[in-house]
């Protein structure tokens, strides 16, 4: 008895890419409710998961790789300071970039509120964090939070909004 294959089962993300630009250059209507369907899901933005999302992949940076990848090594040596601190922007690079597609794309709500999460995050990082690599980059949390606030801010000029931050910042992230 032979099954009968789902072929959008096989789909990866390449192949899906590739069937949606085709897609969308074929038909108006479906790239309306494409587009429609893209303003939805990016729009679906909460700074609390952010904050959480951000904490998490800190938190989870295991030391051990960062003494793995310091040190001697045959080309040279790797300041484990200095390499603590790239492990840290490579996990925060994603946040921050999501953070730019949304100014990009002129959606200033919903990167308000991104940029909240990550503030939240890097805040929640420096006061909780429970693993040893924070003491290896202990001064990068607030060195990046300066670095994402002032980069949002650079790229969104509605008063409110950043008074909004400021606010938020006084009140609850207060005591750096």
């Amino acid at each position: 008895m032979s099954k009968e294959k789902n072929i959008l089962d096989e789909i990866n993300e390449e192949d899906a890419y590739v069937i949606l630009r085709k897609l969308i250059s074929e038909d108006k209507n479906i790239k309306k409710r494409i587009e429609k369907i893209a303003i939805d899901h990016f729009s679906d933005v909460d700074n609390k998961d952010i904050a959480e999302q951000v904490f998490c992949e800190l938190d989870c940076i295991d030391v051990h790789d960062l003494w793995d990848q310091s040190g001697s090594t045959r080309d040279g040596y790797v300041d484990p300071n200095e390499r603590s601190w790239e492990m840290f922007e490579e996990q925060l690079e994603p946040f921050v970039d999501q953070m730019r597609k949304y100014l990009h794309l002129a959606m200033y709500p919903e990167a308000k509120q991104y940029c909240i999460g990550i503030l939240k995050g890097l805040y929640s990082f420096e006061k909780n964090a429970t693993t040893e690599f924070a003491d290896w980059a202990e001064d990068a949390p607030k060195n990046y939070f300066e670095v994402v606030y002032d980069e949002w801010k650079e790229a969104h000029s509605i008063k409110e909004d950043i008074e909004e931050i400021d606010h938020l910042i006084k009140k609850e992230l207060n005591d750096w």
